[in-house]
Protein backbone atom coordinates (compact mmCIF):
# COMPACT_ATOMS: atom_id res chain seq x y z
CA UNK A 1 0.00 0.00 0.00
CA UNK A 2 1.66 3.33 -0.75
CA UNK A 3 2.41 5.82 1.68
CA UNK A 4 -0.24 8.67 2.49
CA UNK A 5 1.72 12.13 3.35
CA UNK A 6 -0.64 14.04 6.26
CA UNK A 7 -1.05 17.51 5.72
CA UNK A 8 -2.02 19.96 8.13
CA UNK A 9 -6.05 21.15 7.52
CA UNK A 10 -6.17 24.86 5.49
CA UNK A 11 -6.38 26.80 8.61
CA UNK A 12 -3.56 25.60 9.30
CA UNK A 13 -1.21 26.76 6.45
CA UNK A 14 -3.15 29.95 6.22
CA UNK A 15 -1.89 30.53 9.72
CA UNK A 16 1.75 29.63 9.12
CA UNK A 17 1.87 32.03 5.98
CA UNK A 18 0.56 34.83 7.99
CA UNK A 19 2.79 34.18 10.27
CA UNK A 20 5.79 34.15 7.99
CA UNK A 21 4.90 36.68 6.71
CA UNK A 22 3.78 39.17 9.54
CA UNK A 23 5.45 37.55 12.16
CA UNK A 24 2.90 36.20 14.60
CA UNK A 25 2.58 39.28 16.69
CA UNK A 26 0.94 38.70 19.55
CA UNK A 27 -1.59 40.96 20.51
CA UNK A 28 -1.11 43.24 23.31
CA UNK A 29 -3.00 43.14 26.48
CA UNK A 30 -5.08 45.66 27.63
CA UNK A 31 -3.63 47.75 30.54
CA UNK A 32 -6.64 49.95 31.29
CA UNK A 33 -8.20 47.54 34.21
CA UNK A 34 -6.87 47.48 37.83
CA UNK A 35 -6.15 43.72 37.56
CA UNK A 36 -2.85 43.20 38.27
CA UNK A 37 -0.98 42.02 35.26
CA UNK A 38 2.61 40.34 34.18
CA UNK A 39 5.74 43.17 33.46
CA UNK A 40 5.79 41.67 30.34
CA UNK A 41 2.57 42.67 29.21
CA UNK A 42 3.44 45.66 30.89
CA UNK A 43 6.71 46.31 28.74
CA UNK A 44 5.41 44.71 25.83
CA UNK A 45 2.50 47.75 26.00
CA UNK A 46 5.32 50.31 24.63
CA UNK A 47 6.75 50.36 21.07
CA UNK A 48 10.69 49.08 20.99
CA UNK A 49 12.67 51.84 19.21
CA UNK A 50 16.62 51.58 18.88
CA UNK A 51 17.98 54.92 20.27
CA UNK A 52 19.11 58.01 19.30
CA UNK A 53 15.25 58.93 20.34
CA UNK A 54 13.62 62.04 21.01
CA UNK A 55 10.60 63.84 22.28
CA UNK A 56 9.70 66.70 22.00
CA UNK A 57 7.04 69.24 24.06
CA UNK A 58 5.01 70.23 20.56
CA UNK A 59 4.24 66.47 20.67
CA UNK A 60 2.64 66.81 24.36
CA UNK A 61 0.06 68.87 22.24
CA UNK A 62 -1.24 66.14 20.13
CA UNK A 63 -3.85 64.49 21.39
CA UNK A 64 -3.41 60.68 22.22
CA UNK A 65 -6.50 57.31 22.16
CA UNK A 66 -7.78 56.20 25.01
CA UNK A 67 -7.04 53.08 23.70
CA UNK A 68 -3.44 53.12 24.55
CA UNK A 69 -4.71 54.02 28.23
CA UNK A 70 -2.75 52.44 31.22
CA UNK A 71 -4.89 52.78 34.31
CA UNK A 72 -2.55 54.08 37.42
CA UNK A 73 -3.33 51.13 38.86
CA UNK A 74 -1.25 49.21 36.74
CA UNK A 75 1.62 51.83 36.12
CA UNK A 76 2.41 52.42 39.81
CA UNK A 77 2.13 47.82 40.27
CA UNK A 78 5.84 48.73 38.67
CA UNK A 79 6.42 52.24 39.32
CA UNK A 80 6.31 52.79 43.03
CA UNK A 81 3.36 55.44 43.86
CA UNK A 82 5.90 57.49 46.00
CA UNK A 83 8.04 57.83 43.18
CA UNK A 84 5.28 59.21 41.19
CA UNK A 85 4.22 61.41 43.96
CA UNK A 86 7.91 62.66 44.26
CA UNK A 87 7.78 64.01 41.00
CA UNK A 88 4.36 64.51 40.64
CA UNK A 89 2.50 65.86 43.94
CA UNK A 90 1.34 64.05 45.98
CA UNK A 91 -2.52 62.84 45.60
CA UNK A 92 -1.64 63.51 41.63
CA UNK A 93 -3.48 60.23 39.08
CA UNK A 94 -2.60 60.97 35.95
CA UNK A 95 -3.83 59.58 32.93
CA UNK A 96 -0.91 57.46 31.62
CA UNK A 97 -0.30 56.20 27.86
CA UNK A 98 3.15 54.41 26.66
CA UNK A 99 5.26 56.02 24.35
CA UNK A 100 8.60 54.02 23.37
CA UNK A 101 10.57 51.79 24.92
CA UNK A 102 14.32 50.72 24.54
CA UNK A 103 16.73 47.94 25.88
CA UNK A 104 20.22 48.84 26.57
CA UNK A 105 23.35 46.44 26.19
CA UNK A 106 23.33 45.54 29.71
CA UNK A 107 19.32 44.69 29.78
CA UNK A 108 18.13 47.58 31.11
CA UNK A 109 14.82 48.73 29.70
CA UNK A 110 13.90 52.23 29.37
CA UNK A 111 10.30 53.39 29.30
CA UNK A 112 8.91 56.67 28.28
CA UNK A 113 4.86 57.32 28.87
CA UNK A 114 2.51 60.01 28.76
CA UNK A 115 1.23 61.47 31.54
CA UNK A 116 -1.52 63.97 31.81
CA UNK A 117 -3.45 65.61 34.74
CA UNK A 118 -5.43 68.50 34.13
CA UNK A 119 -3.85 71.04 32.11
CA UNK A 120 -0.68 69.64 32.72
CA UNK A 121 0.95 67.03 30.33
CA UNK A 122 4.50 65.10 30.99
CA UNK A 123 6.70 62.76 29.01
CA UNK A 124 8.16 60.50 32.09
CA UNK A 125 11.28 57.81 32.35
CA UNK A 126 11.43 55.10 34.13
CA UNK A 127 13.94 52.17 34.20
CA UNK A 128 13.84 48.35 35.02
CA UNK A 129 16.65 46.57 35.35
CA UNK A 130 17.79 43.04 33.53
CA UNK A 131 15.33 40.97 35.48
CA UNK A 132 12.47 43.89 34.67
CA UNK A 133 12.78 45.35 38.50
CA UNK A 134 12.38 48.79 39.04
CA UNK A 135 15.10 51.06 38.97
CA UNK A 136 14.60 54.66 38.65
CA UNK A 137 12.43 57.61 37.18
CA UNK A 138 12.11 60.80 36.41
CA UNK A 139 9.95 63.31 34.40
CA UNK A 140 11.80 64.02 30.97
CA UNK A 141 10.17 66.60 29.58
CA UNK A 142 7.35 69.12 31.22
CA UNK A 143 4.92 71.08 28.82
CA UNK A 144 5.28 74.89 29.95
CA UNK A 145 3.20 77.43 28.81
CA UNK A 146 6.51 79.85 28.09
CA UNK A 147 5.69 80.77 24.36
CA UNK A 148 9.36 82.23 23.60
CA UNK A 149 10.71 78.76 24.48
CA UNK A 150 10.53 75.03 23.18
CA UNK A 151 12.04 71.83 24.62
CA UNK A 152 13.67 68.47 23.23
CA UNK A 153 14.81 65.52 25.72
CA UNK A 154 16.33 62.69 23.83
CA UNK A 155 18.12 59.13 24.56
CA UNK A 156 21.23 58.82 22.67
CA UNK A 157 22.89 55.26 21.64
CA UNK A 158 24.61 55.22 24.52
CA UNK A 159 21.55 55.59 26.39
CA UNK A 160 22.71 59.28 27.99
CA UNK A 161 20.17 61.46 28.17
CA UNK A 162 19.89 64.86 27.42
CA UNK A 163 16.70 67.65 28.46
CA UNK A 164 17.13 70.75 25.94
CA UNK A 165 15.43 73.81 26.08
CA UNK A 166 15.55 76.78 23.68
CA UNK A 167 14.73 79.91 24.17
CA UNK A 168 13.49 82.92 21.79
CA UNK A 169 14.70 86.41 23.27
CA UNK A 170 13.28 90.00 23.28
CA UNK A 171 16.03 91.09 20.81
CA UNK A 172 15.55 88.25 18.26
CA UNK A 173 18.62 86.17 19.46
CA UNK A 174 18.34 82.47 20.56
CA UNK A 175 19.87 80.86 23.97
CA UNK A 176 19.88 77.11 24.65
CA UNK A 177 20.29 75.55 28.08
CA UNK A 178 21.03 71.68 28.49
CA UNK A 179 21.22 68.99 31.57
CA UNK A 180 22.89 65.48 30.96
CA UNK A 181 22.10 62.61 32.78
CA UNK A 182 22.99 58.65 32.90
CA UNK A 183 21.54 56.01 35.12
CA UNK A 184 23.37 54.84 38.19
CA UNK A 185 21.87 51.31 38.84
CA UNK A 186 23.61 51.26 42.61
CA UNK A 187 22.13 54.34 43.63
CA UNK A 188 18.79 53.76 41.86
CA UNK A 189 18.25 56.95 40.28
CA UNK A 190 19.46 59.42 37.10
CA UNK A 191 22.54 61.34 37.87
CA UNK A 192 23.13 64.73 36.49
CA UNK A 193 26.81 64.87 35.02
CA UNK A 194 26.40 67.85 33.05
CA UNK A 195 24.31 71.52 33.42
CA UNK A 196 25.05 73.98 30.66
CA UNK A 197 22.77 77.00 32.14
CA UNK A 198 20.87 79.30 29.77
CA UNK A 199 22.64 82.68 29.92
CA UNK A 200 21.65 85.79 31.93
CA UNK A 201 19.96 87.63 28.91
CA UNK A 202 16.63 88.24 30.13
CA UNK A 203 13.79 87.39 27.90
CA UNK A 204 10.17 89.10 27.36
CA UNK A 205 7.86 87.94 29.30
CA UNK A 206 4.44 86.64 27.48
CA UNK A 207 1.26 87.11 29.00
CA UNK A 208 -0.88 84.36 27.05
CA UNK A 209 -4.26 85.76 28.65
CA UNK A 210 -3.45 89.57 27.74
CA UNK A 211 -5.67 90.06 25.15
CA UNK A 212 -9.11 88.16 27.03
CA UNK A 213 -11.82 90.81 28.33
CA UNK A 214 -11.20 92.25 31.51
CA UNK A 215 -13.80 94.22 32.33
CA UNK A 216 -14.95 92.74 35.81
CA UNK A 217 -14.09 95.04 38.91
CA UNK A 218 -10.56 93.02 40.10
CA UNK A 219 -9.67 92.51 35.90
CA UNK A 220 -6.13 93.80 35.71
CA UNK A 221 -2.44 93.38 35.52
CA UNK A 222 -0.69 93.79 39.12
CA UNK A 223 3.45 93.81 39.12
CA UNK A 224 5.64 93.64 41.38
CA UNK A 225 9.08 94.52 39.52
CA UNK A 226 9.76 93.69 35.93
CA UNK A 227 9.55 89.92 35.83
CA UNK A 228 6.55 89.34 38.73
CA UNK A 229 2.93 89.85 36.91
CA UNK A 230 -0.61 88.54 38.55
CA UNK A 231 -2.77 89.18 35.48
CA UNK A 232 -6.32 88.78 35.87
CA UNK A 233 -8.89 88.53 33.03
CA UNK A 234 -13.34 87.91 32.70
CA UNK A 235 -14.11 84.51 33.69
CA UNK A 236 -15.41 81.86 30.88
CA UNK A 237 -18.50 81.66 33.75
CA UNK A 238 -19.53 84.03 36.13
CA UNK A 239 -18.53 83.86 39.45
CA UNK A 240 -15.08 83.12 38.33
CA UNK A 241 -12.18 84.32 36.82
CA UNK A 242 -9.17 83.72 34.88
CA UNK A 243 -5.39 84.10 35.97
CA UNK A 244 -2.02 83.85 35.09
CA UNK A 245 0.55 84.21 37.33
CA UNK A 246 4.75 84.39 37.24
CA UNK A 247 7.37 85.52 39.54
CA UNK A 248 11.01 84.98 40.08
CA UNK A 249 12.98 85.04 43.22
CA UNK A 250 16.24 85.14 44.62
CA UNK A 251 17.42 86.79 41.39
CA UNK A 252 15.50 84.12 38.76
CA UNK A 253 16.71 81.24 41.09
CA UNK A 254 13.51 80.29 41.73
CA UNK A 255 10.65 80.89 39.68
CA UNK A 256 6.89 79.68 39.21
CA UNK A 257 4.27 80.22 36.87
CA UNK A 258 0.65 79.15 36.66
CA UNK A 259 -2.66 79.49 34.27
CA UNK A 260 -5.51 78.82 35.40
CA UNK A 261 -9.52 79.66 36.26
CA UNK A 262 -10.14 80.76 40.07
CA UNK A 263 -13.62 80.58 41.80
CA UNK A 264 -15.10 83.80 43.71
CA UNK A 265 -15.06 82.50 46.94
CA UNK A 266 -16.01 85.74 48.54
CA UNK A 267 -16.60 89.26 47.15
CA UNK A 268 -12.57 90.28 47.13
CA UNK A 269 -11.37 86.75 47.03
CA UNK A 270 -11.11 83.90 44.63
CA UNK A 271 -9.64 80.15 44.84
CA UNK A 272 -8.03 78.10 42.37
CA UNK A 273 -8.28 73.94 42.35
CA UNK A 274 -8.34 72.06 39.42
CA UNK A 275 -9.37 68.05 38.82
CA UNK A 276 -5.82 66.07 39.38
CA UNK A 277 -3.84 69.07 40.19
CA UNK A 278 -2.77 69.00 44.09
CA UNK A 279 -2.26 72.88 43.99
CA UNK A 280 -4.64 75.18 45.88
CA UNK A 281 -3.93 79.25 45.39
CA UNK A 282 -5.58 81.90 47.07
CA UNK A 283 -6.25 85.23 45.54
CA UNK A 284 -7.05 88.51 47.19
CA UNK A 285 -8.25 91.81 46.38
CA UNK A 286 -8.25 95.45 46.65
CA UNK A 287 -8.71 98.47 44.98
CA UNK A 288 -5.10 98.69 44.35
CA UNK A 289 -3.33 95.30 45.05
CA UNK A 290 -3.81 91.49 44.13
CA UNK A 291 -1.84 89.22 46.60
CA UNK A 292 -0.91 85.58 46.04
CA UNK A 293 -0.87 82.75 49.03
CA UNK A 294 -0.41 79.01 48.43
CA UNK A 295 -2.61 76.99 50.45
CA UNK A 296 -1.79 73.19 49.28
CA UNK A 297 1.25 72.38 47.47
CA UNK A 298 1.83 73.65 43.97
CA UNK A 299 5.37 72.26 43.82
CA UNK A 300 4.77 71.11 40.16
CA UNK A 301 4.07 74.88 39.80
CA UNK A 302 7.54 76.16 41.27
CA UNK A 303 10.85 75.91 41.96
CA UNK A 304 11.34 73.45 45.24
CA UNK A 305 13.17 76.27 47.27
CA UNK A 306 10.12 79.08 46.51
CA UNK A 307 6.05 79.28 47.06
CA UNK A 308 3.17 81.68 45.55
CA UNK A 309 3.09 84.61 47.54
CA UNK A 310 3.26 88.05 47.79
CA UNK A 311 1.45 91.52 47.26
CA UNK A 312 1.12 92.64 43.45
CA UNK A 313 -0.01 96.44 43.04
CA UNK A 314 -2.22 96.67 40.53
CA UNK A 315 -0.76 98.50 37.12
CA UNK A 316 -3.20 101.51 35.31
CA UNK A 317 -4.27 100.04 32.03
CA UNK A 318 -3.20 102.17 28.70
CA UNK A 319 -6.22 103.04 27.14
CA UNK A 320 -5.70 102.79 23.15
CA UNK A 321 -6.32 105.99 21.10
CA UNK A 322 -9.32 106.15 19.06
CA UNK A 323 -8.86 107.55 15.52
CA UNK A 324 -11.01 110.54 14.95
CA UNK A 325 -11.87 111.91 11.65
CA UNK A 326 -10.84 114.71 10.46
Amino acid sequence: MPMRLAFPPIRSWVFLLLCLAGGCKEKKVSLAGNQPVRVSDFLASFDRVKPPFQVTDSLLEQPVSDSLLISYKVFTQFVPDSVLARDLGKGVRPRIYPVARAVSEKQETYVIARLQAGDRKIFYLACFDGHNHFLASMPLLRLDQLASTSQVSSLDRSFTLFKTIRRRNADGTLSEGKDVYVLNPEGRSFQLILTDALDEKPTELINPIDTLPRKSRFAADYVSGKRNLISVRDGLRPGRIVFFIHFEQDKGVCTGELKGEASLVSPNKAVYRSSGDPCVLELSFTPTTASMKELEGCGSHRDLRCVFSGTFTRKKEVKKKKVGKK
